[in-house]
């Protein structure tokens, strides 16, 4: 027992000595509390006070209940058969084996993971008809997740209109199918496990005699009912019932978009009276430099328990900030330092770049890419492997070259215009025949089929028509517009991302417009030329964007700089961290200002970010960012604001203008709205009182897309010369003078 105890702080004893009472640790990062929950089993059944059969642990990943599990069994002497360690979704599938028939399923029901409840969906709504489009199966997927997940069946569902009562109906019909075919989804496990619980009582009484302590990790990311099921386990607090014991921390919760709900740690505090509240403070894993900093910015959230971490192991190194002029700079900026880092000794697998938008990883990529670094982007897809950029490089692709057959197969029916299975068989075997592509082969195709994919090959022909001549930049704008892609990502609940990583391409094709300036083509004179340069652009930017996509990332497990956004990067840490991005309308995100309580969970992300690096910290921003293929100017994030000067070490001169709420901030002291358009005078002066190719701020200007306009700002020079154009019908927009192609009227 005394070895079990070694080594435990004086928190950590005393969590896991608690006696058979309900606790709540508030575990901050990089406290032990894997450790301390772990322990606390070991101790439970070492000391006798419970055999393993009652105990009941929940965690979130699989992972970590292997992990739990394997750790036990180091720590313990008796074997931890017979104990239930898992998921809520795994100890809810446990439940409903046992029970099948109380549960009404059968004794092998199978489980629909998210692709396959997909493909149910669209099989239902085949079945019975209904418009895929007016009804798109993705969004009735989260509709139906959404209603489980909160814990209501379809007869309760409030519907206020005719269109949520026709989705209530097809989540009706929807749960018919699953029982019918003996399946359950991942939301039915936990749903139904609760809904068997509550309605049996004598099997409820049963696992309540059971389970006498309820051990719970990363309480904090639960859902109401998630919460809901451990109560019911728990004998809802009632004396006599089992002792909880959740760790969490409510200063990482930062899952509320997933449905996680931070107020059940104060609920669960209230509820059950708990008389151990614990604070977990000692840091094992970072400087006090970067603990002080984040505790200076967590203390500006109002909604939460309080605690306060510290370390042992010394102030540090102080957090370096760097001031970029544009995105690219940062980007430049951070693998040099990265470079510098590896020559000192750094491993690149302990160096992370963090960002807030996935979107923000394709620069990065590309500094990193051009300098030969290996990387490897954490719980995603590279930029270039992402579905929605796949889809719209693939339209792009049967602009430059319409015998593309993997495009044309890639793209034919996304987004879904009625392009069936038949239709595309019918296709390839009439391509075999004629020994022609797709696209060629269309005209030969009669019936609906030929009807159907001949209204796809002018969607084609009228895209290329239209973007011929223009700028690249304005093709791929026009492309994402009129293919459907943005339309259908913004039909999509959960699109945004997608819809933020589409706008990115447009401004590697922006960047990439501007680099290749220097090209011979660029002197092209007649029409017909600027016609031939400008797809020769096109194939240069496909071609690029192969090269970038090629098999450049690392290996698994191989030495190579890690990237992530920060929601990916909870739980894990590194020796050096660089957090780009620190601008607001990016870091905190502009829609958290908009939503109840967003701030406060863009600040705990912010907490998160921070507390990740162990020996070195790097915090960076640019003045100006690309944003839909147009400059925007933005201030640094007011998280920076909130730390300490003492704790920082500029590596560029602090700009006052950059400051939210300083010269360039908003009307008394606030925070400048990033989507509203820059006024000249709070611009960065333009080198120059003409603009290239005589053009000067005020004169009348007209664009081959956007019609005519008025300069009304400039920044940059040279290659980088931009000017803002209020347009008389597409409003204020950012342009590069040097592909911008503007004619003075």
């Amino acid at each position: 027992m005394s070895n079990l105890l070694a080594n435990l702080n004086t928190e950590q004893l005393q969590a896991v000595t608690l006696p058979a009472q309900h606790g709540l640790i508030l575990a901050g990062a990089g406290s032990g509390k894997t450790r301390v929950l772990t322990t606390r089993i070991a101790w439970l059944i070492q000391s006798g006070q419970v055999d393993p059969a009652g105990i009941l642990a929940v965690t979130f990943t699989n992972k970590s209940a292997k992990e739990m599990l394997a750790r036990l069994a180091t720590m313990l002497p008796v074997s931890t058969r017979g104990m239930w360690v898992g998921t809520f979704h795994g100890l809810s599938n446990r439940l409903l084996r046992a029970h099948h028939r109380d549960a009404g399923l059968p004794q092998l029901f199978q489980i629909l993971d998210s692709a396959d409840q997909l493909a149910a969906i669209k099989r239902l709504l085949k079945t019975l008809n209904v418009d895929d489009e007016k009804f798109p199966p993705r969004e009735l997927q989260q509709f139906i997740n959404g209603q489980k997940d909160a814990g209501i069946r379809a007869h309760a569902v409030e519907a206020w209109d005719d269109y949520t009562r026709q989705r209530v109906q097809l989540y009706q019909e929807y749960e018919s199918q699953c029982q019918r075919e003996a399946v359950v989804d991942f939301a039915e496990l936990l749903l139904r496990s609760y809904e068997l619980l509550e309605r049996n009582e004598p099997l409820r009484r049963h696992y309540q005699r059971r389970f006498r302590h309820i051990l719970v990790d990363e309480f904090q990311d639960t859902n109401r009912l998630q919460y809901r099921w451990l109560k019911l386990f728990a004998d809802e607090g009632r004396e006599g019932g089992a002792a909880m014991f959740c760790v969490g921390d409510d200063d990482q919760s930062i899952y509320r978009f997933r449905g996680a709900e931070v107020g059940n740690m104060l609920d669960f505090e209230r509820e059950f009276r708990v008389p151990n509240v614990i604070r977990l403070e000692q840091n094992y894993r970072s400087h006090s430099n970067i603990l002080d900093a984040a505790n200076a910015v967590i203390r500006h959230n109002t909604k939460r328990l309080g605690k306060n971490l510290w370390t042992d192991q010394g102030a540090g190194e102080p957090i370096r900030v760097y001031e970029a002029f544009a995105d690219g700079d940062e980007a430049r900026w951070i693998v040099e330092e990265v470079q510098a880092l590896v020559r000192e000794g750094a491993l690149r697998s302990e160096i992370a770049l963090l960002y807030r938008s996935n979107a923000q990883s394709r620069v990065l990529e590309h500094q990193l890419f051009s300098a030969a670094i290996p990387y490897r982007v954490y719980g995603g897809l590279r930029f270039f492997e992402r579905q929605e950029i796949k889809h719209a490089l693939a339209y792009l692709r049967l602009i430059a070259n319409e015998d593309d057959d993997t495009s044309f197969a890639r793209v034919v029916n996304f987004p879904t215009r009625g392009i069936g299975a038949r239709s595309l068989e019918l296709l390839s075997d009439a391509a075999r025949t004629y020994n022609t592509s797709f696209y060629a082969t269309v005209p030969h195709l009669s019936g609906k089929p030929g009807s159907v994919l001949a209204q796809f090959v002018r969607l084609v022909e009228d895209m290329r028509r239209d973007t011929a001549g223009l700028p690249l930049p304005e093709v791929v704008d026009h492309v994402l517009d009129h293919s459907g892609l943005r339309a259908h990502y913004k039909a999509d609940k959960d699109g945004r991302e997608r819809l933020e990583n589409l706008d990115e391409l447009l401004n590697a094709a922006a960047y990439f417009a501007a680099e290749v300036q220097v090209n011979a083509r660029t002197d092209a004179d007649s029409e017909v030329d600027a016609r031939m340069q400008a797809h020769a652009q096109l194939a240069d930017f496909l071609a690029h964007a192969s090269l970038e996509a090629g098999d450049h990332q690392a290996d698994q497990g191989a030495d190579a700089v890690q990237l992530m956004t920060v929601h990916s990067a909870k739980g894990l840490e590194f020796n050096a961290v660089f957090l780009s991005g620190l601008e607001e309308g990016l870091f905190p995100h502009e829609n958290s200002i908009l939503e109840s309580d967003g701030l406060e969970e863009e600040r705990r992300l912010m907490y998160v970010a921070v507390t990740r690096a162990r020996e070195r910290l790097y915090l960076s921003f640019a003045q100006s960012r690309m944003l839909h293929g147009q400059t925007r100017y933005n201030l640094r994030s007011r998280f920076l604001e909130e730390i300490p000067t003492e704790l920082v070490k500029w590596l560029t001169p602090p700009n006052p203008r950059s400051a939210a709420g300083g010269a360039m901030g908003g009307v008394g002291g606030g925070y400048f709205k990033p989507s509203a358009p820059v006024p000249l005078e709070r611009a960065p002066r333009p080198s120059f009182a003409t603009l290239p190719n005589g053009l000067k701020i005020g004169q009348s200007v007209s664009h081959a897309k956007f019609g005519q306009g008025v300069i009304v700002a400039a920044e940059g020079s040279g290659t980088d010369a931009k000017v803002q154009i209020k347009f008389e019908t597409a409003g204020v927009k950012w342009l590069l003078l040097a592909v911008a192609k503007l004619e003075a009227v």
